[in-house]
């Protein structure tokens, strides 16, 4: 089954970047993105420490944080409360403000990629493709083994990779 092309994130604003971030601009190389809320307790337990972990020990990769707020957008949806946040966290990778969807729905981005809440890992290939799409608590060594296969490819120059016992996209 062939792996679907990643949906460009909808961004409203970029942190720790001179100018804004597209898909289309970073092909060539594997992205890991994560997509979270600052009040979201996994995201700081759990996500962002196993994110810094894989993107330190893969300097190869594109990483990027998706700040994408499904609930208390009026206290952690606005860019000073988000720059506060990567301040205080000391995160200096490339993150953007989710687009908000209007009303009660999902951010943009996370509505597009069909997210079920966070911290949500998405790992996209060289090409572009979204090749897995985890929610939750991933082990370190399943998603390091997924990135180094990436890496894999990408290095080999190879842009037509076999389908995987998770199908199009992994979803665990």
């Amino acid at each position: 089954m062939p792996y679907r092309r990643a949906p460009e994130w909808q961004i409203s604003h970029w942190f720790n970047t001179p100018e804004p971030l597209t898909l289309a601009r970073l092909q060539g190389r594997p992205v890991l993105a994560l997509a979270f809320q600052m009040l979201c307790p996994g995201c700081v337990s759990h996500g962002w420490p196993q994110f810094l972990r894989v993107t330190a020990a893969f300097p190869e990769l594109y990483a990027i944080g998706l700040h994408s707020v499904f609930e208390h957008h009026d206290v952690q949806g606005t860019p000073a409360a988000l720059a506060v946040f990567l301040h205080e966290y000391g995160i200096d990778v490339p993150v953007g403000l989710d687009m908000p969807g209007g009303g009660a729905g999902p951010p943009l981005t996370m509505r597009a990629y069909d997210m079920k809440g966070t911290p949500t890992l998405l790992l996209i290939d060289a090409m572009g493709r979204l090749r897995r799409q985890y929610f939750g608590p991933v082990s370190d060594l399943h998603l390091g083994a997924a990135v180094a296969a990436l890496i894999g490819e990408a290095a080999a120059g190879n842009d037509n990779p076999p389908a995987d016992e998770f199908g199009d996209v992994g979803r665990r």
